[in-house]
């Protein structure tokens, strides 16, 4: 069973039971309206003693789990914490965290959930833990993937709140999994002698519809017949959500003379063990017969080859895309042959750069 006086240091915080000693700090929440507290904490001033003295430690007596406060060095209570649908035979609990909005964007999410899972482990014998978070809550996701948690698999329509149904991502950690976080590549910028190659932003989203509307774009690549802005808005949000799981990134190409939107860039199917991936591009109808598309692919060639170890780019065109082939031509990239029915059943010249090309 959980222990009542249990208390938990890491770097920053400490995790410990809530008491009458925090009623005026939870007083201040109540009244601010800030949302981040346990299932069942008080909406008004009035349920703040009862369930201070009872209500917040039900949880724990019925041995299912427990609930935490996260405090600072200052012990100002900064987030919560708890451990719910403990099963103690099959060795199995769920994670579930908030954080106080003025002291999100600060990792304390991230390393609650780091100390309280090694505690789980270590001392109270668990095997594995479960957390779930909704597929568009970006900030959840990043938590899940720092603490070390696997991404498992995405459940459809699995919570109902007021906006609909959502989905929600499956995250487990065992006992013996590494607690490093799986390998992801870093958000930086890039810069080259005309673009900047930066994250991708939602007022993009009008340029990306306006490129994968085009005619041209539309007859050499998948992406939908009927792209919009909706369709702009859902790719960049897959794409955050690609980068938190270690297996792709993406960047905005944009002109630093006029800051205009010029290509999108992509890394997607990165290998970490073989440091190979593929390189994908879009450029906007306004910007193409300028050399914009190939100089963004080289500088992210260079960045993935110098920064991140890996030793081979592929890159896939059409044999009807001159264009993109005079891109990957005049980026390096060195003509390997024919796949056949490589993309939606048809063939892809494909072509390949390492790091001596570039030399």
């Amino acid at each position: 069973m959980f222990d009542p006086d249990v208390s938990i240091a890491t770097e920053r915080l400490t995790l410990r039971p809530f008491g009458p000693k925090d009623t005026l700090r939870i007083r201040s929440i109540v009244q601010s309206g800030a949302r981040f507290l346990p299932p069942g904490a008080p909406l008004k001033v009035s349920g703040i003693a009862p369930w201070l003295m009872h209500g917040v430690h039900e949880l724990r007596r019925s041995g299912q789990g427990v609930h935490l406060a996260m405090t600072d060095a200052e012990g100002v209570i900064v987030g919560a914490i708890s451990l719910f649908k403990t099963s103690w035979s099959a060795g199995t609990t769920e994670v579930g965290y908030g954080v106080h909005p003025l002291y999100r964007g600060r990792g304390f999410a991230t390393e609650a959930v780091r100390g309280l899972t090694a505690w789980a482990f270590d001392t109270m014998g668990l095997r594995r833990i479960d957390l779930t978070a909704r597929l568009d809550n970006l900030a959840s996701l990043r938590v899940a993937t720092k603490a070390g948690f696997t991404w498992e698999g995405v459940v459809r329509d699995a919570v109902v709140d007021e906006d609909g149904a959502h989905d929600l991502v499956l995250f487990g950690l065992l006992h013996y999994d590494s607690r490093v976080p799986p390998a992801t590549l870093s958000k930086a910028e890039l810069r080259t002698q005309r673009l900047l190659l930066r994250r991708q932003r939602p007022e993009d989203a009008a340029d990306l519809a306006a490129t994968g509307a085009d005619p041209l774009t539309q007859r050499f690549t998948g992406v939908p017949r009927d792209y919009s802005a909706e369709h702009a808005r859902a790719y960049v949000a897959h794409a955050e959500r690609r980068w938190i799981r270690g297996v792709g990134v993406a960047w905005t190409a944009a002109e630093l003379a006029t800051g205009r939107y010029a290509v999108n860039v992509d890394l997607r199917d990165l290998d970490w063990n073989g440091r190979t991936a593929e390189v994908g591009y879009m450029t906007a109808p306004w910007a193409r017969g300028r050399g914009y598309a190939g100089e963004a692919v080289q500088a992210v060639a260079r960045w993935l080859f110098e920064r991140h170890g890996f030793s081979r780019l592929q890159l896939r065109v059409s044999p009807a895309n001159t264009a993109s082939q005079r891109v990957a031509e005049k980026a390096g990239f060195v003509r390997e042959g024919l796949a056949r029915a490589s993309i939606s059943g048809e063939d892809m010249i494909v072509y390949s750069l390492i790091p001596s090309d570039l030399a």
